[in-house]
């Protein structure tokens, strides 16, 4: 079994109720659920669109699946509970994103490990200090959950 950390989030229909799904659908699927963060609620971005905030969440799993497996089963609950692909940042009925797996590296455009943009969002990193394993570093850096809280503008 490998660790992984999902992140989660919706803005559309009933947010709060599509991300229990969301863990609902992992777990029907063999993904062993361990812990999971307080529900967080966050500006729709970019700023100044007319759109609802998010509530957002991570979850710390451990699955046999692989990486591209596990990405896979991601996109197949966001279709089954309704998400469909627009223009990037639009509003959501759900979004998962596989933030890490075992620490990897991976630059396969289907897969990217860790996840490219997840140091820049305090919506991911502040939740996922609440689930990682207190050792945890960015597999890219070297730098602690602290260190990327700290430097969020």
């Amino acid at each position: 079994m490998n660790r992984a950390y999902i992140a989660f989030g919706a803005n559309l229909s009933n947010p709060r109720e599509t991300l229990m799904r969301c863990v609902e659908a992992l777990a029907e699927a063999g993904v062993i659920v361990d812990r999971l963060s307080n529900l967080c609620q966050s500006r729709a971005w970019p700023p100044g669109q007319d759109a609802p905030d998010y509530l957002n969440a991570v979850m710390a799993v451990q699955t046999g699946l692989s990486p591209e497996q596990l990405m896979h089963l991601l996109l197949r609950i966001e279709t089954a509970l309704g998400r469909v692909r627009s223009v990037q940042n639009a509003p959501r009925v759900c979004d998962l994103d596989l933030i890490d797996y075992a620490s990897r590296i991976s630059d396969d455009p289907d897969c990217r490990l860790p996840h490219p943009r997840m140091s820049n969002r305090a919506f991911v990193l502040l939740p996922l200090a609440e689930v990682a394993d207190p050792s945890w570093r960015h597999p890219r850096s070297g730098a602690t959950l602290a260190a990327l809280i700290d430097a969020l503008p």
